[in-house]
């Protein structure tokens, strides 16, 4: 037991620069905090004390704003980062060494009583305020951008982002180096995509119009198109 209390400790470390001393992760972090009191509640919903697991989740979320419902099962080297408004449903399933932000839902579809939560493999880090919803897996070494919307299994080792998700690079990369600000647009690349091509059809409309005499009419739309693409490699920096 105190093996792995130590252990949740250094993983604080390993995986939030802010921290400073072991006091002040004791102190003054809530996700550590929610983990403990959710490995307490799990001891008591494994052995069928479901009532007072349920009152020890619900004196958790009102201490540290994290809802983890007793009945989820959650790995080794698990860490929140912030936490606030983070939601962990009754059959989620989450592996070692996963990282969630604030924000993050891994929510249910189903009022049925069965397996309605997201399966999180390992290594998987999960941006703040993305929401993964059904019993849906994520694969090891995944990435979720935030604010995205997951309702389709991730593949291992893929990113997502957007709503709803889509897969937007392969990587091999360590996940502690997750960017937020720099992950891929899916829609931005559909518009260049979209540009390129009507260069393209332009560029051979004009040359027929040449060879037919037909004189080509000023684009008014150009200056607009121009201002768009400065605010998409804008957003890109």
């Amino acid at each position: 037991m105190f093996k792995i209390l130590r252990e949740d400790i250094q993983t604080v470390f390993v995986k939030d620069p802010a921290a400073r001393s072991v006091a002040e992760v004791l102190l003054c972090y809530p996700g550590l905090h929610a983990l403990w009191f959710h490995r307490l509640a799990h001891f008591f919903w494994r052995h069928k004390l479901r009532l007072l697991a349920r009152i020890l989740s619900q004196i958790t979320r009102f201490l540290t704003g994290i809802e983890i419902h007793p009945g989820a099962r959650i790995g080794r080297r698990f860490f929140i980062d912030h936490g606030a408004g983070v939601v962990i449903g009754e059959t989620s399933e989450i592996g070692d060494d996963v990282l969630l932000y604030q924000g993050v839902v891994l929510g249910g579809t189903t009022s049925e009583k069965k397996k309605r939560h997201p399966t999180v493999g390992n290594n998987v880090v999960i941006g703040a305020g993305a929401v993964a919803l059904g019993a849906i897996t994520i694969g090891d070494g995944a990435r979720i951008g935030s604010s995205s919307v997951v309702i389709k299994s991730v593949p291992p080792g893929v990113t997502v982002v957007g709503i709803p998700g889509r897969a937007v690079e392969d990587h091999h990369k360590p996940l502690m180096d997750l960017e937020h600000g720099k992950l891929p647009d899916p829609v931005a690349e559909a518009i260049r995509l979209v540009l390129k091509e009507q260069d393209k059809l332009e560029e051979r409309l004009e040359k027929l119009e040449s060879s037919s005499g037909i004189t080509t009419p000023k684009d008014e739309l150009v200056k607009e198109r121009k201002k768009m693409e400065q605010e998409l490699e804008s957003e890109e920096e």
